[in-house]
């Protein structure tokens, strides 16, 4: 895929420094990464090793202190970012959470409530559309969060461990619902997570990180064939790979 395409994102030689009372963090050192269009990248590391800063500084949310962020094209892309938190409004319905950002960008808000509505089915909530987020459960709070990223059509979705506060088997079902929708509308996505299973499952590549400062010490292609399905999980192929990014995590 990199050596047919321009990357859509391209990392290089990254540094995040951070001034605390006990002196300067240094939370990442020279990482390198491209994204390529239409690419699902994981992202995974030991807890502290900056992949969470990775994604904040895509996301313009932090400014590097050595190296660039170089995206492709004349104009920044369209962004979006998820966290483990679902971060709905509470004062704000169902539909009325996912058509936030249309209604930020001036879309007429009968095209903002046909929208919704079709991700509202896309992701399994109808019948919610007029419930309020304390009515939710986790795992439809993140549906919520994930179809108002992707109803603003984003060039690059960043997803910081969106399923870590799920229960085990929530976060299997989501992990394959998030498959489901990436592989209809192919938005090039970056995902934190520390579950092997489901960086290999959902990606094209899977890259480590080392401990403290992050640094890429593996970037590892997954070529099992899409479209994926969750009994691929149970093959030799996949148990292959998922001792590969065992050793690399250490």
């Amino acid at each position: 895929m990199g050596e047919e395409q321009k990357p859509l994102v391209q990392v290089s030689g990254l540094g995040m420094n951070f001034s605390g009372e006990n002196g300067e963090l240094e939370a990442l050192d020279g990482v390198d990464l491209a994204l390529y269009p239409q690419e699902f990248v994981s992202l995974l590391g030991p807890s502290g090793s900056g992949k969470s800063t990775l994604l904040r500084g895509l996301a313009g949310l932090l400014t590097p202190t050595a190296g660039e962020i170089h995206f492709a094209g004349d104009k920044l892309p369209q962004i979006s970012l998820v966290f483990q938190d679902a971060n709905l409004m509470p004062w704000r319905t169902v539909i009325e959470n996912i058509t936030l950002p249309l209604e930020l960008n001036g879309v007429p808000p009968a095209e903002a409530q046909a929208r919704a509505q079709s991700w509202i089915d896309q992701v399994g909530l109808k019948g919610f559309e007029k419930n309020w987020p304390r009515e939710l459960s986790g795992g439809m709070a993140q549906r919520v969060a994930i179809a108002r990223s992707l109803i603003q059509e984003p060039d690059l979705l960043l997803l910081d461990e969106p399923f870590g506060a799920l229960d085990a088997l929530t976060r299997e079902k989501m992990a394959g619902e998030l498959l489901r929708l990436w592989q209809a509308s192919r938005t090039t996505v970056l995902m934190v997570t520390h579950s092997i299973s489901e960086a290999i499952l959902l990606s094209d590549r899977v890259v480590v990180f080392s401990s403290r400062p992050g640094r890429v010490v593996l970037d590892l292609p997954v070529k099992l064939p899409r479209p994926r399905e969750e009994g691929v999980r149970y093959t030799p192929e996949f148990a292959a790979l998922a001792r590969t990014l065992r050793k690399a995590i250490g």
